[in-house]
C-alpha cells in the first residue's frame, strides 16, 4: 500500500526506512530535533534513518525493540509518517509533543500536561480517509499504559479530548484573519466543551490507526516535555510487558 523509494524498492519514498528498521512501538514527536532526547531514554540507540521531516532511532527498552520517529508537523506529514511506520511493521504509537491549553482545567498550574483520549477533527486531512462523523479515539489500553506511568511517576496528567488543527497562527492570531469570528466562535466551543488541549496531529494519529487496526495515544506537555518523555517511555514498558502476557 505504501510508496517505495525509486532509486531503492526496499525504502519506504518518506521515511527511507525498510521492513524490520522500527519496533513495533514507536514514540512520535514532531520536531526531529526532539528525537534526540527522546531517543536518549532508549539503550542502544542508533540513528537508522533521516529524510525530510522524519528522523528515526531505533534502541530498546527492557530488551524489546522500540524507535522514535518524527512526524513533522500538521496531519499532512503525519499521516504520511504513521502509513510508513505501520509498512515499515509498526503498530503502537505514542505522540510525544507540546499543546495548548484550551479549557480552564487546563489552566491549572500544577498539571504537567495531558493524556490525550480522542481528538476533534478540526483540519483537513482525515477526511480524506473517512467521513468527518467518524471519531478520533485513542486506544483504551495505550491510554491506560500512559495514566498508569504518570501515576508511577507521581506526575500530574489531565486526561481528555485534544483539538487537532491545521493552523498554528488561526489559534494564536485569530484576530489577523478574516475568518476571526469563526475561529473564535469554535474556539470558545472547544472551551466550553471541556476540550483539553490543542496540537495539531492527533486526529491524523488516531484515525489512521483505528482504520489500520493499530494503537495510538498522545502525551503533551504544556512546557518542558522531558517528564511527557518519561511517562511515554514508562507506559511502553507496561505495554511490553502485557503484550508478553498476552502472547503466552
Amino acid at each position: 500500500m505504501a510508496f517505495y523509494n525509486p532509486n531503492d524498492s526496499k525504502l519506504l519514498y518518506h521515511v527511507h526506512l525498510k521492513k524490520g528498521d522500527v519496533g513495533r512501538y514507536v514514540l512520535l514527536p514532531g520536531d526531529p530535533f526532539r528525537t534526540d532526547l527522546i531517543a536518549s531514554y532508549f539503550d542502544d540507540a542508533k540513528l537508522v534513518a533521516h529524510n525530510r521531516e522524519h528522523k528515526t532511532y531505533t534502541g530498546t527498552l527492557n530488551g524489546v525493540k522500540v524507535s522514535v520517529t518524527s512526524t513533522g508537523m500538521g496531519c499532512p506529514s503525519t499521516a504520511i509518517c504513521v502509513e510508513e511506520l505501520i509498512a515499515a511493521g509498526a503498530d503502537t504509537f505514542i505522540r510525544v509533543g507540546t499543546a495548548g491549553r484550551v479549557c480552564d482545567e487546563s489552566f491549572d498550574p500544577t498539571l504537567d500536561g495531558v493524556i490525550n483520549n480522542a481528538a476533534v477533527r478540526d483540519e483537513g486531512t482525515t477526511i480524506h480517509y473517512i467521513p468527518i462523523e467518524y471519531p478520533a479515539v485513542a486506544d483504551r489500553h495505550v491510554v491506560d499504559a500512559l495514566a498508569k506511568a504518570a501515576e508511577k511517576l507521581g506526575y500530574n496528567f489531565l486526561e481528555g479530548i485534544t483539538q487537532s488543527k491545521d493552523s498554528f497562527y488561526g489559534q494564536h492570531k485569530p484576530e489577523t484573519m478574516p475568518a476571526e469570528y469563526r475561529l473564535k466562535e469554535r474556539w470558545e466551543a472547544w472551551r466550553r466543551g471541556h476540550v483539553v488541549s490543542s496540537e495539531m496531529e492527533c486526529a491524523a494519529l488516531f484515525i489512521i490507526s483505528s482504520i489500520r487496526k493499530c494503537r495510538a495515544s498522545a502525551i503533551m506537555a504544556f512546557t518542558e516535555m522531558e517528564k511527557s518523555v518519561e511517562v511515554a517511555c514508562e507506559a511502553i514498558k507496561i505495554l511490553i510487558e502485557q503484550d508478553n502476557k498476552k502472547d503466552k
